[in-house]
């Protein structure tokens, strides 16, 4: 289940965070890659301790959570803090997929990824490339949103991020586990959750077959729940 959402941040957020982080010092990415990610991973990331990365990071998970759309795809557990990363002129991320296990910086807490999260910061007229690439069971998906949008994925998804080639993709990154720990299961729980709504939208939310619809999927949360 590949699902974009869009205007996670207004056009004039986008500008706010990209003045901030301009201003702010970067590293390499191999700072948090792995041993596999590491032969693969060529890009700069913002300290995740910074106080700049932090108050952003803060900002990002604010937003996220007035986005119903974001909630009902997701079903968020816990959420690692987001991270920031950019990629100039011949960077890129080759094939890989993500841990399955990941660490809370600075605690000894851990959580499964189950859903990857990509939130754009650069419009797609800005850089050439930089196309995040999804491998499924239907082929490989291409994406590149407008700054402020966002895309979700289940992390054990093959991906990677084209070579950018002029200009620069800038990017929010960040993993979830969510309290439906099956992709196929949250996508169907996605599915009734806004055919839910839409009814409610026709015929009323108080309509039978609306709470009718609503016991099920409640009823099926608490079925494949894991919390």
């Amino acid at each position: 289940m590949l699902i974009c959402i869009p205007e996670v941040l207004s056009k004039d957020d986008v500008v706010e965070f990209r003045r901030v982080m301009d201003r702010a010092d970067w590293e390499s990415g191999l700072k948090t890659a792995g041993p596999q990610a590491a032969l693969v991973k060529n890009n700069r990331q913002l300290p995740s301790a910074s106080p700049v990365a932090q108050d952003l990071g803060a900002r990002v998970l604010e937003a996220l959570s007035r986005s119903a759309t974001f909630v009902s795809a997701a079903l968020p557990l816990k959420i690692l803090p987001p991270m920031f990363n950019r990629y100039g002129d011949g960077e890129n991320f080759g094939v890989h997929v993500d841990n399955a296990i990941r660490a809370v910086p600075g605690t000894s807490l851990r959580l499964r990824a189950d859903v990857s999260c990509t939130l754009f910061l650069a419009e797609p007229t800005n850089y050439d490339g930089g196309e995040l690439v999804v491998e499924g069971h239907y082929g490989a998906q291409h994406v590149k949103l407008p700054a402020g949008d966002m895309v979700l994925y289940p992390s054990s998804s093959l991906h990677k991020v084209e070579p950018v080639t002029r200009g620069e993709r800038v990017a929010c990154v960040f993993w979830l586990q969510s309290m439906i720990r099956d992709n196929q299961h949250r996508s169907l729980l996605f599915d009734l959750d806004q055919t839910i709504q839409e009814l409610g939208a026709e015929v009323g939310p108080d309509h039978a077959a609306s709470v009718r619809l609503t016991g099920i999927y409640h009823n099926l949360i608490r079925a494949w729940a894991d919390t």
